[in-house]
C-alpha cells in the first residue's frame, strides 16, 4: 500500500501508528517526491514523502481505514495492490500483522 503525506513528521506519525497497531508488517519511506496534481481548479505542486507499507491481505483493509483516519490530508492518497512475495517473507509479513483472537 503507498501513500503520500506532506513531510517527514506526518509521515514517521503515520507509519509508526501502523506498525503499533500491527496492521504493518514494514513500513518503508521513499523519500522526498515532488508532486504535481490537479486540486480544487488549480494545478499545484508540492514536495511530499511517500511511505510504503507491507501488510497481510487479511489486514490490508483496517490499514486503509487507519491510514485515512490520521492522515493529515483531505483526500487522502492510498493505492493498493497486491503482489507475489518470496515464501519467507511473506510468512514474516502474515506473522507480524496476526493478532492475538479476543474470545
Amino acid at each position: 500500500m503507498l501513500s503520500t503525506l506532506p513531510d517527514t513528521a506526518a509521515a514517521d506519525s503515520l507509519a509508526q501508528a501502523a506498525l503499533e497497531a500491527r496492521v504493518a508488517a514494514c513500513v518503508s519511506n521513499l523519500g522526498a517526491v515532488a508532486s504535481r496534481y490537479h486540486w480544487k481548479g488549480a494545478l499545484e505542486s508540492s514536495l511530499e514523502v511517500q511511505l510504503l507499507f507491507k501488510t497481510s491481505v487479511a489486514r490490508a483493509e483496517e490499514l486503509q481505514r487507519l491510514i485515512s483516519a490520521r492522515h493529515p490530508y483531505e483526500t487522502p492518497e492510498i493505492l493498493v495492490w497486491q503482489v507475489d512475495a518470496s515464501p519467507d517473507y511473506g510468512q514474516w509479513v502474515n506473522a507480524e500483522t496476526q493478532r492475538p483472537l479476543h474470545v
